[in-house]
């Protein structure tokens, strides 16, 4: 038996760390409508706080990866933390939607710290296919949380007041504080450490935008990631609003979807025995290209209804198990000591187009539903077309 360069409570604590973002994202959806009424505003206002946290994901890992590259991973990690939790307990106590917004892009900027230092100490420690399957058992188990985060939201909304999903989230961010305080060692020695200004930091940057080895998987990645997020912004709207589907039932399909993630990683961190990563984000990329196709069949035939929907969603969310290990260990594979910003750099784009998708169906003078379609084809095609531009990664 082969032995695993890395153990699975390490998985464990990243998975928990990145799954700040999901469940921060996911748990509250259901919630929408009864934030309005109590916040009296309408639901599209309220929804404003989903692209809000994605404005500060995005622009939060752009920060995080000058500071985990100079400072080491574990320092920034607790200051992010630190800015999550005080900014859970102001989504707590908010009663303008103003200040909400104001303290879910804050919760963002803290709780993004997370995904950076989890990718970027995979690729401390790992390389090649090593990484990549690590990647896919990160994926594995923070795929766990798209399933659990509405769920526990829905049975919340059924006992509780919407205000205690944040004091969840707080609970779940402190846990993850305690868990890498106690449990994570640095992953990156001093002599690795690269000394930053904020010139050097934006040159950095400028240089990995200019690496086509580097740029060309991550903005693929970040457009087919994009559709996911594409989906998570009309979630709420299509399947709530329009197809009269209940609270609990919006959380059972949501979990479907995420159960597709999670048998897709552990089906890529298998085939990675026998193919390369970017064969199978070649394959993953296409099945998410069916889905599109399949899905906007179903829409401009108008036989929308909650299964012929899941048709074309469950192979575009499923995928995303292909997607994200495969172009991540391709965009890190040659980064060295500038992996950090790499790891910041390539998050920010993922939750970039993100929140691209959410400005588009909202700009686009057309139902949900038809925005949806057009958003998801223009993704799939223009990621399917770059992947073909990307180069094999070189052997380690």
């Amino acid at each position: 038996m082969t032995h695993k360069p890395y153990t699975l409570s390490w998985i464990f604590i990243l998975a928990t760390l990145t799954a700040l973002g999901p469940f921060s994202i996911d748990m509250y959806l259901s919630a929408l409508p009864i934030m309005a009424k109590d916040l009296s505003v309408t639901s599209s206002q309220v929804a404003n706080t989903l692209p809000a946290y994605f404005m500060g994901l995005a622009f939060g890992q752009l920060i995080y990866g000058p500071l985990t590259d100079h400072f080491g991973r574990r320092k920034p990690l607790f200051i992010g933390l630190s800015i999550y939790l005080i900014s859970s307990i102001v989504c707590i106590f908010a009663t303008q939607l103003d200040v909400l917004i104001i303290a879910r892009i804050a919760q963002a900027l803290g709780g993004c710290v997370g995904v950076v230092v989890a990718r970027s100490a995979i690729r401390d420690t790992l390389n090649g296919k090593d990484a990549a399957q690590a990647f896919s058992s990160l994926m594995v188990v923070q795929g766990l949380a798209p399933i659990l985060a509405p769920l526990f939201g829905s049975l919340i909304l059924s006992f509780l007041h919407w205000r205690i999903i944040f004091l969840f989230l707080f609970i779940f961010g402190g846990v993850g504080l305690l868990l890498a305080w106690f449990k994570l060692p640095e992953t990156l020695p001093i002599e690795r450490r690269k000394k930053h200004t904020l010139s050097s930091a934006s040159a950095t940057y400028i240089a990995l935008a200019k690496d086509r080895r580097f740029i060309v998987p991550s903005v693929a990645s970040g457009i087919l990631m994009g559709m996911m997020f594409t989906y998570i912004n009309s979630s709420s709207e299509i399947i709530i609003d329009q197809l009269h589907a209940s609270a609990i039932l919006f959380s059972i399909l949501f979990g479907i979807n995420s159960c597709g993630i999670i048998f897709s990683s552990n089906l890529n961190r298998i085939l990675l025995k026998k193919y390369e990563p970017l064969q199978l984000l070649k394959f993953g990329s296409s099945v998410q290209l069916v889905g599109a196709l399949i899905l906007s069949t179903v829409i401009f035939t108008h036989h929308l209804n909650t299964f012929t929907i899941m048709l074309g969603l469950f192979p575009i969310v499923a995928c995303v198990g292909f997607v994200g290990p495969n172009a991540t260990v391709l965009a890190l594979a040659d980064q060295g000591n500038r992996a950090g910003q790499a790891s910041a750099l390539l998050g920010s784009l993922q939750f970039f187009f993100g929140l691209v998708s959410g400005v588009l169906l909202f700009l686009l003078p057309f139902h949900v539903e038809i925005a949806v379609c057009i958003v998801m084809l223009l993704y799939s095609f223009t990621g399917v077309g770059l992947i073909q531009k990307i180069k094999p990664a070189i052997p380690h």
